[in-house]
């Protein structure tokens, strides 16, 4: 028997809306200011979110159990399985001490730390982004930067602030392509108005991530250095999605990013750093590396090499769609697949949600790791029980955060099926001329909840169109909106933050790192907003 959602289950728009965001102030609460550990803090909103749909909105309690039991699913597969394979693989590295040969590698590029962060974090994490995404990015960066002696919580906020600008065009062009799908506009035009608003910060993102770090001062002494990093991936950014479309954007906008940094610093290095910085625990700058650069060691880039190209090949449609069809069995989830149907307005008429988990182990982002670790490790010659010991040594690393990334989209899942999400979704909605700001922030909303740009877009995308078209707006503007406003909310996400701390060993600081990445998760949605009210109203 269906269930048609309900969007005004107390009979006042307030009332119902307030009620919808408690699983976020629960979950957000607890990790910022109860300071709970994260599997607790999960469980706890994923039970005021069962609670709320249940009591509240009126799901079917198996209904909602389902939705927990589909999210915590794809809380392990695809998501999961990422975290465990790139602890996986940083052992293997570690254990073999090419760790350090890769920091003394990147520092034969620059010694100082800043610039470091510039091409780890924000360049080469953007091009991660573009051929994997889903959390790939910053588990990949966190690792590097502990290898380049950043401090565990300086590696997993910054992570979270440099994966921004390349979010909206992730794992080839993922995001756009759903919000394409959903709203049925075109995809091109939704390729290039979200082309024509990220660039904006993709230029302004390294110079934000330098003053997170390092401070106004450290951020003028290295200006021409982000100005390059950000110009040089901004331009092909805005060129591809503008004339190509959504697939390409970060590989190509990333490559040139990466290359023209690099050549630039053989030619420009900044004044040295102030004496004394950065020997705290803080995300402060901790200034320059003093040890001159000496000859790195080939094997040192292979396990990185190797990756690259793995991953990029896992997420083209040639090598994708034949893995899929070897090992991606459709499992519909019994008592929710097609009987929960989304209502007007939030929809143009009632439509049934499909509950189905895709069993994608063999073409997931997170066997390409895989694969990549078991080729490193024979090459560095790893017999099979030193290979199995550092396994079992990355899952009891791993065991509580793949918990808690299960319990966290369990949570989203059920948020999405109750419909507590549109309820929060359409008190947006109601913001009249203001609305080009509001919908931003929808889409920021959206990600936060859901830990991904194409879950807010599937999420949000038509009720975005359909409110622009009530209010007036460009339909194509207010969608791509949602996409562009999502990538600010990427670093806020509980998903996003637990991947970062298991990553860089900084279990049980989630509520650390969330308080500090949240202004800059605002302020920069905020930005966001404010120019697609100037592109709705003025350009």
């Amino acid at each position: 028997m269906s269930w048609p959602q309900r969007y005004d289950p107390l009979g006042s728009p307030l009332w119902s809306t307030a009620v919808a965001a408690l699983p976020i102030v629960v979950l957000l609460g607890s990790l910022a200011w109860l300071k709970l550990r994260a599997p607790w803090a999960a469980l706890a909103g994923l039970i005021a979110s069962i609670l709320v749909a249940t009591a509240v909105i009126g799901m079917p309690v198996r209904m909602a159990l389902a939705g927990a039991a589909l999210g915590a699913a794809y809380g392990f597969l695809p998501i999961g399985w990422i975290v465990l394979n790139v602890v996986f693989l940083y052992q293997i590295v570690e254990r073999r001490g090419l760790l350090d040969a890769l920091r003394r590698g990147v520092a034969g590029v620059t010694d100082d730390r800043r610039l470091q962060l510039l091409l780890v974090a924000f360049s080469f994490g953007a091009f991660m982004e573009g051929a994997a995404g889903f959390g790939t990015p910053v588990a990949v960066t966190g690792g590097i930067l502990i290898a380049l002696g950043f401090k565990p919580l300086q590696a997993s906020a910054l992570s979270l602030i440099a994966n921004t600008a390349p979010v909206a065009f992730g794992a080839l062009g993922t995001p756009i392509i759903a919000l394409q799908g959903v709203t049925g506009l075109d995809l091109h035009a939704l390729s290039a108005q979200v082309g024509h608003q990220l660039p904006v910060f993709s230029v302004l993102v390294p110079f934000w991530l330098m003053w997170a770090y390092a401070g106004w001062r450290g951020m003028l002494e290295v200006w021409p250095a982000a100005l390059v990093a950000g110009v040089s991936f901004a331009v092909p950014q805005f060129l591809v999605a503008t004339l190509h479309g959504p697939w390409l954007v970060d590989i190509v906008a990333a490559g040139s990013s990466m290359i023209c940094l690099i050549g630039f610093l053989r030619i420009w290095s900044p004044p040295p750093a102030r004496a004394g910085a950065g020997r705290d625990d803080s995300v402060r700058p901790p200034g320059i590396v003093s040890e001159a650069p000496t000859a790195v060691p080939a094997r040192a880039w292979l396990p990185w090499i190797v990756l690259t190209v793995l991953v990029f090949a896992w997420g083209t449609p040639q090598v994708k769609a034949p893995l899929n069809g070897l090992s991606a069995p459709r499992i519909p989830v019994a008592g929710l697949h097609n009987l929960v149907e989304r209502a007007p307005p939030v929809v143009a008429a009632l439509t049934p949600e499909p509950a189905v988990f895709t069993l994608n182990w063999l073409s997931a982002t997170g066997t390409a790791i895989l694969l990549t670790a078991l080729v490193t490790a024979a090459l560095l010659g790893y017999g099979i029980r030193e290979l199995a010991r550092t396994w079992v040594s990355a899952f009891r690393r791993a065991r509580a955060s793949l918990l808690t990334i299960s319990l966290m989209l369990a949570l989203g899942y059920v948020t999405r099926y109750s419909g507590e999400d549109a309820i929060l979704g359409l008190a947006f909605a109601r913001t009249g001329f203001l609305y080009p700001f509001f919908g931003t922030m929808l889409g920021w909303l959206g990600v936060a909840l859901t830990g991904s740009d194409t879950s807010s877009n599937v999420l949000f995308g038509s009720l975005q169109t359909i409110t622009a078209r009530q209010l007036g707006l460009d339909p194509v503007l207010m969608a791509a909106a949602n996409s562009s406003g999502g990538v600010m909310g990427k670093m806020i996400d509980a998903q996003s933050i637990v991947v970062a701390g298991t990553v860089t060993n900084s279990d049980g600081q989630e509520g650390t790192i969330l308080r500090y990445v949240f202004f800059h998760s605002v302020a920069l949605a905020s930005l966001v907003g404010i120019l697609v009210m100037l592109q709705a109203y003025l350009l």
